[in-house]
């Protein structure tokens, strides 16, 4: 079974076609005009928890997993950190018969880069993200980064150096965005997407909630970071499907916040 309830999408979408995915999905049309968006993708329990035995994707679904994918195929850039890297066992972004067009027609290269936020530099340079990327990795580090270390990356790598001794978000996404990368996409982890959230960079959150209980001591989607204020969000969309939830939320700006029910 599964349903969707969206102002913004077509009345009859359908959440099992890649083609309805990408509507329900779609950037808005600031970013054709050289504006950023910067989404976030992400997944928990019932009760919270960002992570089952570790990861995230003991969270997961097919469904899930479809959602994922269509995200990364509108992106022209994902944002995560080295943690998550790491963990993960990232892998460059692929190119999907199913968006080539769209993707020529946008001006998008074949697949989205990935920009990996890293202030030690401690990253497996011998992994298929650096030595297989359809666009070459990005590698988002600071200043006060080891030298000898950051030649080595970038043999590898096209570095961005935003920030003394660490990283200033604000100025990364200017960079990426200097590249003409306006559709952002980040998977987190729970300590960057608190970063991003915190400097006012988050947009959208596309929160995928499992009908699982955990327990235990995971992290929440967002960690280690203080907000002056919480932030609010509008519920814009909701797919169900096979007791799996996939929610998109929009950043409420003060001025329309003050005004909400």
């Amino acid at each position: 079974m599964h349903q969707l309830i969206s102002p913004l999408a077509e009345p009859f979408a359908d959440p099992a076609s890649l083609e309805s995915l990408a509507a329900v999905y779609a950037y808005p049309d600031q970013v054709n005009r050289g504006l950023p968006w910067l989404r976030a993708n992400m997944v928990a329990g019932l009760d919270g928890a960002a992570k089952l035995d570790g990861l995230s994707e003991g969270l997961s679904g097919d469904a899930d997993k479809r959602i994922f994918g269509v995200l990364r195929a509108l992106a022209d850039v994902v944002l995560v950190g080295a943690e998550t890297v790491r963990a993960e066992g990232y892998r460059p972004g692929r190119a999907r018969a199913e968006f080539a067009a769209a993707r020529r027609a946008a001006g998008q290269a074949a697949a989205p880069a990935i920009a990996v936020v890293s202030r030690s530099l401690g990253l497996d340079l011998a992994a298929p993200l650096f030595t297989e990327p359809l666009v070459p990795t990005v590698v988002i580090t600071v200043e006060d980064a080891p030298p000898a270390r950051l030649a080595e990356v970038a043999g590898v790598a096209d570095v961005i150096v935003a920030g003394r001794d660490s990283v200033d978000l604000a100025a990364a996404v200017a960079a990426l965005v200097d590249r003409g990368w306006t559709r952002l996409l980040t998977e987190g982890g729970p300590r960057l997407l608190g970063q991003l959230a915190a400097a006012g960079l988050l947009d959208e959150l596309c929160l995928s909630v499992a009908p699982l209980v955990t327990a235990g001591d995971a992290p929440r989607i967002i960690r280690d970071a203080q907000m002056p204020d919480a932030q609010r969000m509008r519920l814009v969309s909701l797919i169900e499907q096979k007791g799996f939830l996939f929610t998109r939320y929009l950043r409420l700006h003060p001025q329309s916040a003050s005004s909400a029910p």
